[in-house]
């Protein structure tokens, strides 16, 4: 099962790494990183940097299509090599997913007319714009897509993959080895339970 996460510049690396880090652990798997060419690739606070190993051109067709989202999602949408990769790799793909504002690349690569797709809580009203059907839910299947909201819950999103392209025991055995159990300190992690006030500051640290 090859697993394809395209990056590009101002990714967010969560979105990239918590989905790459459950399937880079479940058995028959790979993951590779792609990118128009291969090379670094810097994420959107400006101080990771992953190395795309492949370009679109080299793996046009894998398994799995992974797309992260990011500060970077809105330029990346007039990437046209991007979303025609997007495009042509959901044609033969077994699974299409995306986490965060990543959705938005789905739909402008016109996967989502006429389903129901999640996103961050901040961006659910794009999504109609490409004629989704915006749910303010964790993860959402809809056929062979798959949606997730905001950065953390790309976890979830890859764990509740790998049960369908591996099985359900799998996803738990790769659940324990990298001890996702969370239990945050705070119940601020949704805009439903957060204090009066603190989603503006979040949106400011959004920018």
């Amino acid at each position: 099962m090859h697993v394809a996460i395209p990056l590009y510049p101002r990714f967010t690396a969560l979105d990239a790494v918590g989905p790459y880090t459950v399937m880079a652990f479940a058995p028959g798997h790979t993951v590779t990183f792609v990118a128009a060419e291969p090379g670094p690739v810097t994420d959107d606070r400006g101080s990771l940097t992953l190395q795309a190993t492949a370009s679109y051109a080299d793996l046009p067709h894998p398994d799995v299509v992974i797309v992260p989202g990011g500060v970077g999602t809105f330029d990346a949408l007039a990437d046209q090599a991007l979303v025609d990769w997007i495009a042509e790799a959901h044609a033969h793909a077994r699974w299409t997913t995306s986490v965060c504002s990543g959705s938005l690349l789905l739909g402008a690569a016109g996967l989502l007319g006429g389903r129901k797709a999640t996103t961050h809580w901040a961006l659910l009203d794009f999504l109609v714009r490409y004629g989704a059907e915006a749910v303010s839910e964790r993860v959402v299947t809809e056929g062979k897509i798959v949606t997730a909201a905001g950065v953390s819950a790309g976890i979830d999103m890859a764990l509740t993959l790998l049960a369908q392209t591996s099985d359900v025991e799998t996803a738990q055995a790769v659940q324990l080895v990298i001890e996702y159990d969370p239990r945050p300190p705070f119940d601020a992690g949704s805009p439903k339970t957060a204090p009066e006030g603190l989603a503006e500051r979040a949106l400011a640290l959004l920018g």
